[in-house]
């Protein structure tokens, strides 16, 4: 079994969701006492939060390198980010490892393309869903159209985020929200819709809607456990 190499703390909320389902799958797959091989580096949030929306991003990208690079040195065999807004700088910490960087939303892609989605709703940090890194990989590299919800709707849904579920707090209101509008996003065309923050699978799931959901947090997870396996 290779060493999953994880780089998280970005939340930790989202973190513990990783570290806990990739010792599930290592479990299920393997049986008996068997558990992930895992090195894992935590990084403050607040510290990376408030480069994030100074528009710092440079200075995110050397200290996750530097975390990387502990992790590497830890003995991964591999890395994943875990975090989607932070893939924003994932090309950054790639070319200093000597280990392979699995992108998130690269084994989102390959999931939809298996399941036959062209269209895609997305929700996520407003960087995520607003900037180009992460829609534009999606559709120049997977040719999947990919639709964002209405400016005000991206507010609440990065406020909700960063106010609430990264602080761990669950809301009925915000998550009948966030239903609501992963709902507009189907109207608009979305065959599905991408769970595109690690912290949003703990508000809303499968579930809670009859609409395909892709949650990042386990596909990236599913992907780590299956190169760690190979």
């Amino acid at each position: 079994m290779k060493t999953i190499g994880m780089l998280g703390g970005m939340s930790w909320e989202s973190t513990s969701s990783y570290y806990a389902l990739a010792n599930q799958l290592i479990k299920s797959k393997l049986g008996g006492l068997h558990s992930a091989k895992i090195c894992l580096y935590s990084v403050d949030f607040h510290e990376i939060e408030q480069l994030q929306h100074a528009g710092k991003w440079q200075e995110t990208a050397s200290i996750l390198t530097q975390a990387a690079k502990a992790v590497e040195a830890g003995g991964a065999d591999f890395l994943i980010i875990c975090t989607n807004t932070m893939h924003k700088v994932y090309q950054q910490i790639a070319e200093q490892l000597a280990i392979p960087v699995l992108h998130i939303a690269d084994a989102t892609a390959k999931q939809l393309q298996h399941d036959g989605v062209s269209c895609v709703g997305l929700l996520g940090t407003q960087f995520t869903m607003e900037q180009d890194f992460y829609r534009h990989r999606l559709t120049e590299r997977f040719g999947i159209d990919v639709i964002i919800p209405e400016s005000e709707d991206c507010a609440f849904i990065h406020q909700v985020i960063y106010q609430e579920l990264c602080l761990g707090q669950i809301n009925l209101s915000s998550k009948q929200r966030y239903l609501d509008i992963i709902t507009k996003l189907y109207d608009k065309g979305a065959q599905a819709v991408i769970l595109g923050c690690t912290e949003i699978a703990l508000l809303v799931s499968q579930a809670d809607t009859d609409i395909p959901l892709y949650d990042t947090t386990k596909i990236h997870v599913e992907h780590a456990v299956d190169k760690a396996l190979e």
